[in-house]
């Protein structure tokens, strides 16, 4: 049967024209239906390791992103730190500038009261002393403490001096209550003098009214006229 089924498509693939067609459009079918099976294969397993390299890519991605937190928190740490440092530093200079500036400022007005002492006593005539006692009951800063004044003592004139960088109207009130204190405890009643290259224009109209002359340092040292 085999031999005969044999002969029998030999001779219709060499007789029968519309045979062998429809045999060699079969083959070729096949051959088509097998690369399609191939092909799917592949892409299969293209999927797979497409498949695989977004799952390695998603980790990938999910570490940088856990690296890249961790960085964010190290960061902002050591940015918080930085602020802190620099806000004790800034502190610290802050407190250095103010130490220093206080100080300045009394040795800068120290060595301005020293550097017209000798003016003072040549343009006034007499000499400057230092006078001072314990105030207890706090007749002039309202409790107790020692008040100080320079008295240039002329004839029998007696000249409280006040000589500042700068004059405020505090300062004139403050010298009004030394003269009354001085006045109690020596019994004279003195002539009160401020010498400034600066008083404030309320300050000055408050000195007119107490009586109390204002000089300038130029009047001082024989240039100008008294600021009062």
């Amino acid at each position: 049967m085999t031999q005969e089924l044999k002969k029998e498509l030999l001779r219709l693939l060499k007789e029968d024209e519309e045979f062998r067609y429809a045999v060699v459009g079969l083959l070729g079918l096949e051959e088509i239906l097998r690369r399609f099976d191939r092909h799917e294969e592949e892409l299969v397993r293209l999927r797979e390791d497409m498949n695989r390299g977004f799952a390695r890519y998603d980790s990938e991605l999910a570490k940088l992103r856990e690296d890249m937190n961790k960085g964010f928190e190290r960061y902002d740490r050591e940015l918080v730190r930085l602020r802190e440092d620099m806000n004790r530093g800034f502190a610290a200079v802050e407190k250095q500038i103010s130490a220093l500036g206080a100080r300045w400022g009394i040795m800068a007005e120290s060595a301005f009261r020293a550097g017209l002492k000798e003016i003072i006593e040549r343009y006034f005539g007499g000499k400057v002393t230092k006078w001072g006692l314990f105030d207890r009951e706090g007749f002039v800063y309202g409790s107790p403490a020692v008040v100080e004044a320079d008295v240039l003592v002329r004839d029998r004139e007696h000249l409280l001096v006040e000589v500042k960088s700068s004059v405020s109207k505090g300062d004139v009130i403050e010298l009004k209550r030394i003269s009354e204190l001085y006045e109690r405890e020596t019994g004279v009643r003195p002539k009160l003098v401020i010498v400034s290259p600066f008083v404030d224009e309320r300050a000055l109209e408050l000195a007119r009214h107490f009586g109390i002359e204002v000089y300038s340092v130029s009047e001082v040292l024989g240039r100008g006229a008294p600021a009062a």
